[in-house]
């Protein structure tokens, strides 16, 4: 016997029990693998679907997460605008007023300090109206003592308006 020739009835047993190890396998393991191995590959199929739906959301709602940051972006721009414009408003009113509030107490002061002067004026001609009729008095009396000069002056007076 050698080893590496087998002899006839060796070969015919092997073969036997390859072939009955082949029909239990064909029967019952191979069904059983290739049902593992379909169900498998149908959860990896599966998985895939869900994994590539999934990634579509994912887009969708990253598209969307976009839109809504850049519309966000937009309102505060225009809230800002708005802001800014309300600003702009509030302070021209603020100055219109103030400008106008300036320009009445202006013209009231004026209006006041022209009614005092025109107050310190007539005040002013009343005091020298007095004062040179008090010096009128006093000059005439000392100066018209007499008929001769009395005379004098009707004539002086006559005589400048006249001239006039």
């Amino acid at each position: 016997m050698s080893l590496i020739t087998p002899d006839f009835g060796l070969f015919f047993w092997m073969t036997v029990v390859f072939l009955v190890v082949l029909f239990i396998l064909w029967k019952y393991g191979f069904p059983v693998i290739v049902k593992m191995v379909d169900e498998r590959k149908a959860f990896i199929d599966e998985s895939l679907k869900k994994a590539h739906e999934a990634n579509e959301r994912l887009a969708n709602i990253q598209k969307e997460g976009e839109s809504i940051l850049q519309e966000a972006r937009e309102k505060q721009a225009q809230i800002l605008r708005e802001a800014a414009e309300t600003r702009d408003a509030i302070v021209e009113k603020a100055q219109d007023k103030a400008r106008s509030e300036g320009a009445r107490l202006l013209d009231e002061a004026k209006a006041a300090i022209e009614q005092e002067k025109k107050a310190a004026i007539a005040d002013i001609r009343q005091q020298v109206a007095t004062l040179s009729v008090e010096i009128a008095e006093k000059v005439l009396k000392q100066n018209l003592k007499d008929d001769k000069s009395q005379m004098d002056l009707i004539d002086r007076m006559l005589d400048e308006v006249s001239v006039k």
